[in-house]
């Protein structure tokens, strides 16, 4: 008797560990995409604050057009692919004709979020950096 309760307890312990292990990788996917969500909105206050000074820095930026059109370019692709993310994760993959617009949305997004990260790469190699102020001053120096 006691090795038949010795069994089924081991049975049960098993199978415990076995559901911990799959709760872990919910758990793990979860704070994943909790963490890429908090990434992109870090990203999205970064382009915005960085639109906030070019637009005070104005014509007296030396790449201002430039800096002006791929800042708005990421925010608008970024804000693209966050709304084709929420209507993708509101469309039921169960149905199969459902799976390949997903497929095309997720296409999209993939899309998307690459050009916006190249509109902030090539922004960033165009010195855009908020926390050193601008002056006429420095420009002068730097000619003479």
């Amino acid at each position: 008797m006691a090795q038949v309760e010795g069994r089924a307890e081991t049975e049960s312990t098993v199978k415990n560990a076995w559901q911990m292990k799959a709760m872990d990788a919910n758990r793990y996917a979860t704070k994943k995409t909790i963490a890429q969500g908090m990434l992109d909105i870090a990203l999205l206050t970064a382009n915005a604050s960085q639109l906030k000074y070019i637009l005070q820095v104005g014509e007296q930026h030396q790449f201002y057009k430039l800096m002006l059109i791929l800042i708005s370019l990421s925010i608008v692709m970024q804000v693209t692919a966050g709304v084709l993310l929420v209507i993708q994760s509101l469309v039921s993959i169960a149905k199969s004709k459902n799976r390949s617009i997903l497929n095309t949305v997720n296409h999209f997004v993939d899309a998307f979020i690459f050009l916006s990260v190249f509109c902030d790469i090539m922004k960033m190699n165009f010195g855009l950096d908020p926390a050193i102020p601008y002056k006429d001053d420095q420009v002068e120096l730097l000619k003479n």
